[in-house]
């Protein structure tokens, strides 16, 4: 029997944030947590159409996103999306905290990733996610 997953949608236009986070998060962030799959997004567009497909259980926005900054995207999904999985938000500098309380993300980190404050931070969203019985977050 295939173990259940969960799915971590990453939002970055640059590869190399997109490989931190999946290095960062490993292939199960915590121990309580199950595995994650991740679903990797470089565009707006494929962001929106990913969660119109629903299963995403985590998405993960990369603040620094060009056009379309992962701060901005969050707040769209928040008001657009049914159900909207939680967020955690990559952000360029600490001070820029107060604009990840304007985007509604649940959570928020500071780039570069560093690995043990994400997938904590990663690990709690799931947890919640799981607690909450919303959407579909555990899958065989």
């Amino acid at each position: 029997m295939q173990q259940p997953t969960a799915t971590v949608l990453v939002y970055s236009d640059d590869a190399n944030t997109r490989e931190q986070v999946r290095l960062a998060a490993g292939r199960r962030p915590a121990a309580d947590v199950p595995p994650v799959e991740f679903l990797e997004c470089a565009t707006l567009p494929a962001v929106l159409k990913a969660l119109e497909a629903g299963g995403v259980d985590v998405c993960v926005l990369d603040g620094e996103c060009v056009p379309a900054g992962g701060m901005g995207v969050c707040r769209q999904i928040k008001d657009e999306v049914f159900n909207c999985p939680p967020v955690l938000l990559l952000m360029g500098r600490p001070q820029d905290a107060w604009l990840a309380t304007w985007s509604r993300a649940e959570a928020a980190v500071t780039l570069p990733v560093e690995p043990v404050e994400f997938a904590a931070s990663l690990a709690a969203l799931l947890r919640s996610r799981l607690a909450g019985g919303k959407d579909t977050v555990v899958r065989a």
